[in-house]
Protein backbone atom coordinates (compact mmCIF):
# COMPACT_ATOMS: atom_id res chain seq x y z
CA UNK A 1 0.00 0.00 0.00
CA UNK A 2 1.29 3.48 -0.77
CA UNK A 3 2.18 6.02 1.88
CA UNK A 4 -0.80 8.18 2.73
CA UNK A 5 1.41 10.85 4.26
CA UNK A 6 4.91 12.17 3.58
CA UNK A 7 7.11 14.49 5.52
CA UNK A 8 9.18 16.18 2.83
CA UNK A 9 12.20 18.13 4.03
CA UNK A 10 15.79 19.05 3.23
CA UNK A 11 18.73 16.99 4.44
CA UNK A 12 20.45 20.15 5.72
CA UNK A 13 17.67 20.92 8.22
CA UNK A 14 16.47 17.39 9.02
CA UNK A 15 18.19 17.27 12.40
CA UNK A 16 16.94 20.69 13.54
CA UNK A 17 14.49 20.77 16.44
CA UNK A 18 11.30 21.45 14.42
CA UNK A 19 11.84 18.72 11.82
CA UNK A 20 12.93 16.08 14.36
CA UNK A 21 9.92 16.74 16.58
CA UNK A 22 7.48 16.78 13.65
CA UNK A 23 8.98 13.51 12.41
CA UNK A 24 8.52 11.83 15.79
CA UNK A 25 4.98 13.18 16.13
CA UNK A 26 4.04 11.94 12.66
CA UNK A 27 5.55 8.50 13.29
CA UNK A 28 3.74 8.11 16.61
CA UNK A 29 0.34 9.22 15.36
CA UNK A 30 0.49 7.23 12.14
CA UNK A 31 1.44 4.10 14.07
CA UNK A 32 -1.41 4.59 16.52
CA UNK A 33 -3.92 5.28 13.73
CA UNK A 34 -2.55 2.62 11.35
CA UNK A 35 -1.64 5.14 8.66
CA UNK A 36 1.23 4.72 6.23
CA UNK A 37 3.92 7.35 6.63
CA UNK A 38 7.23 8.03 4.87
CA UNK A 39 10.03 10.52 5.36
CA UNK A 40 11.35 11.80 2.03
CA UNK A 41 14.29 14.14 1.45
CA UNK A 42 14.46 16.62 -1.39
CA UNK A 43 17.67 15.20 -2.84
CA UNK A 44 16.08 11.74 -3.15
CA UNK A 45 13.49 12.94 -5.65
CA UNK A 46 13.79 12.84 -9.43
CA UNK A 47 11.04 14.37 -11.56
CA UNK A 48 10.06 12.86 -14.90
CA UNK A 49 7.87 13.64 -17.90
CA UNK A 50 7.54 10.45 -19.96
CA UNK A 51 5.10 9.99 -22.85
CA UNK A 52 3.61 13.33 -21.93
CA UNK A 53 2.80 12.28 -18.36
CA UNK A 54 4.31 13.48 -15.11
CA UNK A 55 6.15 10.94 -13.03
CA UNK A 56 8.30 10.60 -9.95
CA UNK A 57 11.25 8.57 -8.74
CA UNK A 58 12.56 8.15 -5.21
CA UNK A 59 16.11 6.86 -4.96
CA UNK A 60 15.85 5.83 -8.62
CA UNK A 61 12.72 3.73 -7.94
CA UNK A 62 9.56 4.59 -9.87
CA UNK A 63 6.66 5.72 -7.72
CA UNK A 64 3.32 4.63 -9.16
CA UNK A 65 1.00 5.79 -6.38
CA UNK A 66 1.40 9.10 -4.65
CA UNK A 67 0.79 10.30 -1.10
CA UNK A 68 -2.49 12.01 -0.33
CA UNK A 69 -0.95 14.63 1.98
CA UNK A 70 2.62 15.96 2.07
CA UNK A 71 3.83 18.05 4.98
CA UNK A 72 6.53 20.32 3.55
CA UNK A 73 9.46 21.64 5.58
CA UNK A 74 11.94 23.38 3.29
CA UNK A 75 14.44 26.05 4.36
CA UNK A 76 13.19 29.56 3.64
CA UNK A 77 14.07 32.13 2.45
CA UNK A 78 16.90 30.16 0.78
CA UNK A 79 14.37 28.00 -1.11
CA UNK A 80 15.08 28.26 -4.82
CA UNK A 81 12.23 28.67 -7.33
CA UNK A 82 14.18 26.61 -9.89
CA UNK A 83 14.67 23.59 -7.61
CA UNK A 84 12.58 23.16 -4.45
CA UNK A 85 9.55 24.98 -5.84
CA UNK A 86 9.78 22.94 -9.03
CA UNK A 87 9.56 19.74 -6.99
CA UNK A 88 6.62 21.06 -4.99
CA UNK A 89 4.76 22.18 -8.12
CA UNK A 90 5.32 18.74 -9.63
CA UNK A 91 3.91 16.98 -6.57
CA UNK A 92 0.91 19.28 -6.55
CA UNK A 93 0.29 18.55 -10.25
CA UNK A 94 0.31 14.83 -9.37
CA UNK A 95 -2.67 15.43 -7.07
CA UNK A 96 -0.93 15.59 -3.70
CA UNK A 97 -2.21 18.00 -1.03
CA UNK A 98 0.83 20.00 0.06
CA UNK A 99 1.08 21.73 3.43
CA UNK A 100 2.10 24.47 2.66
CA UNK A 101 1.35 24.84 -1.03
CA UNK A 102 4.14 26.07 -3.34
CA UNK A 103 2.47 29.37 -4.17
CA UNK A 104 1.96 30.11 -0.48
CA UNK A 105 5.66 29.43 0.16
CA UNK A 106 6.61 31.74 -2.72
CA UNK A 107 4.43 34.44 -1.20
CA UNK A 108 6.63 34.37 1.90
CA UNK A 109 10.21 33.82 0.71
CA UNK A 110 10.53 37.41 -0.51
CA UNK A 111 9.35 40.16 1.81
CA UNK A 112 8.33 42.45 -1.00
CA UNK A 113 6.35 39.64 -2.64
CA UNK A 114 4.56 39.23 0.68
CA UNK A 115 3.63 42.90 0.75
CA UNK A 116 2.50 42.75 -2.88
CA UNK A 117 0.00 40.07 -1.88
CA UNK A 118 -1.18 41.91 1.23
CA UNK A 119 -1.49 45.35 -0.36
CA UNK A 120 -5.05 46.39 -1.15
CA UNK A 121 -6.60 44.25 1.60
CA UNK A 122 -6.55 46.86 4.35
CA UNK A 123 -3.59 45.21 6.12
CA UNK A 124 -1.46 47.71 8.13
CA UNK A 125 2.05 47.63 6.59
CA UNK A 126 5.14 49.82 7.05
CA UNK A 127 5.74 52.16 4.11
CA UNK A 128 8.08 50.15 1.89
CA UNK A 129 10.20 50.86 -1.18
CA UNK A 130 11.95 48.38 -3.47
CA UNK A 131 13.05 45.07 -1.94
CA UNK A 132 16.11 43.35 -0.50
CA UNK A 133 17.83 41.25 2.16
CA UNK A 134 19.98 43.25 4.58
CA UNK A 135 18.41 44.65 7.75
CA UNK A 136 19.83 47.79 9.33
CA UNK A 137 18.55 51.07 10.76
CA UNK A 138 19.29 54.38 9.06
CA UNK A 139 18.07 57.10 11.41
CA UNK A 140 17.89 59.72 8.64
CA UNK A 141 19.04 60.26 5.05
CA UNK A 142 22.41 61.61 6.21
CA UNK A 143 23.04 58.45 8.20
CA UNK A 144 22.07 56.38 5.15
CA UNK A 145 24.62 58.23 3.04
CA UNK A 146 27.30 57.73 5.71
CA UNK A 147 26.86 53.94 5.72
CA UNK A 148 26.15 53.46 2.03
CA UNK A 149 29.73 52.35 1.40
CA UNK A 150 29.16 49.39 3.72
CA UNK A 151 26.18 48.13 1.77
CA UNK A 152 26.59 45.66 -1.08
CA UNK A 153 25.61 47.28 -4.34
CA UNK A 154 25.10 43.97 -6.19
CA UNK A 155 22.13 43.00 -4.00
CA UNK A 156 18.53 44.31 -4.01
CA UNK A 157 17.33 46.61 -1.24
CA UNK A 158 14.18 47.04 0.79
CA UNK A 159 13.53 50.39 2.46
CA UNK A 160 10.86 50.50 5.17
CA UNK A 161 9.59 53.18 7.46
CA UNK A 162 11.01 52.68 10.95
CA UNK A 163 8.41 51.67 13.57
CA UNK A 164 10.06 53.25 16.60
CA UNK A 165 7.60 51.90 19.19
CA UNK A 166 8.54 48.33 18.29
CA UNK A 167 12.33 48.73 18.35
CA UNK A 168 13.84 45.48 19.58
CA UNK A 169 10.52 43.68 20.05
CA UNK A 170 7.78 42.04 18.05
CA UNK A 171 5.00 39.45 18.36
CA UNK A 172 5.36 36.04 16.72
CA UNK A 173 1.91 34.58 16.04
CA UNK A 174 1.75 30.92 14.98
CA UNK A 175 -1.21 29.81 12.90
CA UNK A 176 -2.20 26.25 12.00
CA UNK A 177 -5.20 25.56 9.79
CA UNK A 178 -6.39 29.15 9.86
CA UNK A 179 -6.44 29.40 13.66
CA UNK A 180 -4.10 31.02 16.14
CA UNK A 181 -2.24 28.39 18.15
CA UNK A 182 -0.33 30.83 20.33
CA UNK A 183 1.64 34.07 20.39
CA UNK A 184 5.05 34.99 21.76
CA UNK A 185 6.64 38.33 22.58
CA UNK A 186 10.26 38.44 21.33
CA UNK A 187 12.66 41.01 22.76
CA UNK A 188 16.28 41.73 21.92
CA UNK A 189 18.72 41.69 24.82
CA UNK A 190 21.46 43.88 23.40
CA UNK A 191 19.55 46.92 22.15
CA UNK A 192 19.59 45.90 18.51
CA UNK A 193 16.56 46.45 16.30
CA UNK A 194 15.97 42.77 15.50
CA UNK A 195 14.34 40.60 18.14
CA UNK A 196 14.87 37.19 16.51
CA UNK A 197 15.62 34.48 19.05
CA UNK A 198 18.31 33.18 16.69
CA UNK A 199 20.09 36.51 17.17
CA UNK A 200 19.95 36.38 20.95
CA UNK A 201 16.41 37.59 21.55
CA UNK A 202 14.28 36.02 24.26
CA UNK A 203 10.67 34.91 23.99
CA UNK A 204 7.79 34.89 26.46
CA UNK A 205 4.11 34.05 26.11
CA UNK A 206 1.97 37.01 25.05
CA UNK A 207 -1.82 37.39 25.50
CA UNK A 208 -2.66 38.63 22.01
CA UNK A 209 -5.77 40.76 21.64
CA UNK A 210 -8.65 39.73 19.38
CA UNK A 211 -7.57 42.50 17.02
CA UNK A 212 -4.11 40.96 16.74
CA UNK A 213 -5.49 37.45 16.24
CA UNK A 214 -7.86 38.57 13.50
CA UNK A 215 -5.06 40.46 11.75
CA UNK A 216 -2.71 37.45 11.83
CA UNK A 217 -5.43 35.10 10.57
CA UNK A 218 -6.32 37.52 7.78
CA UNK A 219 -2.68 37.70 6.66
CA UNK A 220 -2.40 33.91 6.72
CA UNK A 221 -5.59 33.55 4.68
CA UNK A 222 -4.53 36.10 2.03
CA UNK A 223 -1.15 34.39 1.59
CA UNK A 224 -2.80 30.97 1.35
CA UNK A 225 -0.90 29.50 4.29
CA UNK A 226 -1.81 26.35 6.21
CA UNK A 227 0.99 26.69 8.76
CA UNK A 228 2.91 29.90 9.32
CA UNK A 229 4.40 32.41 11.71
CA UNK A 230 3.21 36.00 11.38
CA UNK A 231 5.44 38.68 12.91
CA UNK A 232 3.63 41.79 14.15
CA UNK A 233 5.16 45.11 15.22
CA UNK A 234 3.56 46.92 18.15
CA UNK A 235 2.24 50.48 18.12
CA UNK A 236 1.81 52.71 21.17
CA UNK A 237 -1.97 52.78 20.71
CA UNK A 238 -2.18 48.98 21.00
CA UNK A 239 -2.57 48.36 17.27
CA UNK A 240 -0.22 46.28 15.11
CA UNK A 241 1.73 46.52 11.88
CA UNK A 242 2.63 43.41 9.88
CA UNK A 243 6.38 42.87 9.62
CA UNK A 244 6.63 39.57 7.74
CA UNK A 245 5.30 36.04 7.29
CA UNK A 246 7.24 32.79 7.68
CA UNK A 247 6.28 29.69 5.72
CA UNK A 248 8.73 27.36 7.48
CA UNK A 249 8.17 28.65 10.98
CA UNK A 250 10.66 27.57 13.64
CA UNK A 251 9.30 26.85 17.09
CA UNK A 252 12.09 25.86 19.46
CA UNK A 253 11.64 28.96 21.64
CA UNK A 254 7.92 29.10 20.89
CA UNK A 255 7.30 25.67 22.44
CA UNK A 256 9.24 26.68 25.56
CA UNK A 257 7.60 30.08 25.94
CA UNK A 258 4.02 28.97 25.26
CA UNK A 259 4.29 25.50 26.82
CA UNK A 260 2.96 23.88 23.65
CA UNK A 261 3.74 20.89 21.47
CA UNK A 262 3.57 22.56 18.08
CA UNK A 263 4.98 19.51 16.31
CA UNK A 264 2.04 17.45 17.59
CA UNK A 265 -0.45 20.12 16.53
CA UNK A 266 1.09 20.25 13.05
CA UNK A 267 1.04 16.45 12.75
CA UNK A 268 -2.61 16.31 13.81
CA UNK A 269 -3.50 18.97 11.25
CA UNK A 270 -1.72 17.15 8.41
CA UNK A 271 -3.54 13.91 9.26
CA UNK A 272 -6.87 15.74 9.40
CA UNK A 273 -6.44 16.65 5.72
CA UNK A 274 -6.55 13.03 4.56
CA UNK A 275 -9.57 12.62 2.26
CA UNK A 276 -11.08 9.99 4.56
CA UNK A 277 -10.90 12.38 7.51
CA UNK A 278 -12.34 15.26 5.50
CA UNK A 279 -15.21 13.05 4.33
CA UNK A 280 -16.05 12.16 7.94
CA UNK A 281 -15.91 15.81 8.95
CA UNK A 282 -18.18 16.87 6.10
CA UNK A 283 -20.62 14.07 6.98
CA UNK A 284 -20.65 15.29 10.56
CA UNK A 285 -21.32 18.84 9.42
CA UNK A 286 -24.11 17.63 7.13
CA UNK A 287 -25.70 15.76 10.01
CA UNK A 288 -25.37 18.79 12.24
CA UNK A 289 -27.24 20.91 9.68
CA UNK A 290 -30.26 18.56 9.83
CA UNK A 291 -33.08 19.28 12.31
CA UNK A 292 -31.84 17.92 15.65
CA UNK A 293 -33.88 15.25 17.38
CA UNK A 294 -32.58 15.94 20.86
CA UNK A 295 -33.83 17.88 23.78
CA UNK A 296 -32.69 21.38 24.65
CA UNK A 297 -30.43 20.27 27.52
CA UNK A 298 -28.52 17.83 25.30
CA UNK A 299 -28.12 20.55 22.70
CA UNK A 300 -26.57 22.88 25.23
CA UNK A 301 -24.13 20.23 26.45
CA UNK A 302 -23.13 19.43 22.87
CA UNK A 303 -22.60 23.11 22.09
CA UNK A 304 -20.41 23.54 25.15
CA UNK A 305 -18.33 20.51 24.22
CA UNK A 306 -17.74 21.82 20.72
CA UNK A 307 -16.79 25.23 22.00
CA UNK A 308 -14.29 23.82 24.49
CA UNK A 309 -12.62 21.61 21.88
CA UNK A 310 -12.40 24.43 19.39
CA UNK A 311 -10.92 26.82 21.88
CA UNK A 312 -8.30 24.55 23.36
CA UNK A 313 -6.94 22.52 20.42
CA UNK A 314 -6.08 23.13 16.80
CA UNK A 315 -5.95 19.58 15.47
CA UNK A 316 -9.57 19.54 14.31
CA UNK A 317 -9.38 22.62 12.14
CA UNK A 318 -10.76 20.81 9.09
CA UNK A 319 -14.13 22.24 9.98
CA UNK A 320 -12.80 25.59 8.85
CA UNK A 321 -14.56 26.67 5.65
CA UNK A 322 -11.27 27.00 3.81
CA UNK A 323 -10.22 23.42 4.48
CA UNK A 324 -13.64 22.05 3.57
CA UNK A 325 -13.37 23.87 0.28
CA UNK A 326 -9.96 22.28 -0.24
CA UNK A 327 -11.44 18.82 0.19
CA UNK A 328 -13.38 19.22 -3.04
CA UNK A 329 -10.09 19.08 -4.93
CA UNK A 330 -8.41 16.61 -2.59
CA UNK A 331 -6.48 13.81 -4.33
CA UNK A 332 -8.24 10.48 -4.65
CA UNK A 333 -7.17 7.76 -2.22
CA UNK A 334 -4.20 5.87 -3.59
CA UNK A 335 -4.72 2.31 -4.82
CA UNK A 336 -4.14 -0.54 -2.37
CA UNK A 337 -1.40 -2.11 -4.49
CA UNK A 338 1.72 -0.33 -5.71
CA UNK A 339 3.72 -1.86 -8.55
CA UNK A 340 7.03 -0.48 -7.36
CA UNK A 341 6.62 -0.29 -3.61
CA UNK A 342 8.15 2.70 -1.85
CA UNK A 343 9.78 1.36 1.30
CA UNK A 344 9.21 3.07 4.57
CA UNK A 345 12.94 3.36 5.08
CA UNK A 346 13.42 5.48 1.95
CA UNK A 347 15.14 8.21 3.93
CA UNK A 348 17.91 5.98 5.15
Amino acid sequence: MCSQLWLLTDRNILEDYPQMHILEAMKQRCKEQELDFTLVLMDQIALTVIDGKLGLQINQKIVTAYPQVILVRVPTPTVQSDSDITVLRHLEKLGCRLVNRPQAILNCINKFWTFQELAGHGIPLPDTFSYGKAVFLARDKHHLLDISHLVRHDAPYLFQKYVKESHGKDIRVVIVGGRVVGSMLRCSTDGRMQSNCSLGGVGSTFPLSEQGKLLAMQVSNILGMDICGIDLLLKDNGSFVVCEANANVGFTEFDQACKLDLAGIIADYAISLLPSRLSKEMSALSAASSPPEINETSALVSACTLTTTDGSRCNNSVSDVKEIRDSINAPKPCPPIQTDSLCNDVAE
